[in-house]
């Protein structure tokens, strides 16, 4: 389903939102690894560097191959997966228009009951 314009807009501002949300939770995942080499201090601090090197690195490319270039044909599907990743709630489609939402849940249903 493509968005209308009214609905892509909506759907810009969601992923601003939805980019904070993830920044703080990969935030959280980095500083989870700088508490465990706290805790432990190791003589060879190599492991941890590479820990949190890769953690950071990872979460990158995540985060741009989830936002970066984002085309409107994309917007929908990247609505279901941040659903499905419970990065957004159905409370935050409040400013889509109804059609948008009805197509949204029946996609999100759709997709849960292809995955049992």
């Amino acid at each position: 389903m493509d968005f209308s314009k009214a609905d892509n807009k909506v759907a810009r501002k969601l992923f601003e939102v939805a980019l904070q949300r993830e920044l703080i939770k990969g935030m959280y995942e980095f500083a989870e690894v700088l508490d465990q080499w706290k805790t432990q201090q190791p003589e060879d601090n190599r492991d941890d560097y590479y820990k949190i090197f890769t953690a950071v690195k990872d979460f990158d490319k995540h985060i741009a191959r989830r936002y970066d270039g984002l085309k409107n044909s994309w917007f929908f599907d990247t609505v279901i997966a941040l659903l499905i990743d419970k990065i957004i709630t159905t409370a935050d489609l409040e400013g889509f228009s109804e059609e948008a939402k009805s197509e949204i849940l029946k996609s999100l249903k759709f997709r849960e009951v292809n995955q049992l």
